[in-house]
């Protein structure tokens, strides 16, 4: 990657609970990117059914997962960036938020069931309920190299997991990734 430049979006994913609204919003602080959180783009039934218990089935995502396309494909085209939390748990999903594109990143935020149950069971104000997450472990598909991701542990703090990714994202050598705005 040395002497590339800056993806035009990083998508901040993980299961629920990984801390990807938290994580993604930091970096987005740090690099001066505009943060967007995923479970703004769902429509209502999906919020209701998440609400009362119920996993999103595939045909549930799909609309949701071509709004936040969307809205990629208008800020690269506007020459912006934009950083976005998205559980992004299969390939498929992940091939639709490309589109095809090679100027998206994945940023995938790895941590164990028992850690991120621990994390939800003390999270409040949240439509997705923790009793959701055996079946967010079982969607999940681990992401590739060829799906041009990042992996960072979310055992640390904050600010460690996104110095982590900062690191990773070496534009030109060893300097950290520049923008153009």
């Amino acid at each position: 990657m040395a002497g590339a430049e800056a993806p035009c979006a990083l998508i901040v994913m993980g299961v629920s609970g990984s801390g990807k609204s938290t994580v993604a919003k930091a970096l987005g602080e740090r690099l001066g990117w505009r943060f967007e959180d995923g479970d703004s783009f769902h429509p209502a039934a999906n919020v209701a059914k998440m609400s009362a218990g119920h996993p999103l089935t595939d045909e549930d995502r799909w609309p949701w997962l071509n709004a936040i396309a969307d809205e990629i494909g208008r800020v690269c085209e506007a020459g912006e960036h934009v950083i976005i939390a998205c559980s992004a748990l299969k390939h498929t999903y992940r091939d639709v938020l490309l589109r095809g594109r090679d100027d998206v990143r994945f940023v995938f935020l790895k941590g164990t069931q028992e850690l991120i149950a621990d994390r939800l069971a003390h999270r409040k104000g949240h439509f997705m309920p923790p009793e959701l997450l055996t079946s967010q472990f079982r969607t999940l598909e681990l992401p590739e190299a060829s799906e041009h991701v990042i992996t960072v542990s979310i055992d640390e703090s904050v600010e460690a997991i996104v110095d982590g990714i900062l690191r990773q994202l070496k534009f030109g050598g060893t300097k950290p990734m520049t923008t153009k705005t």
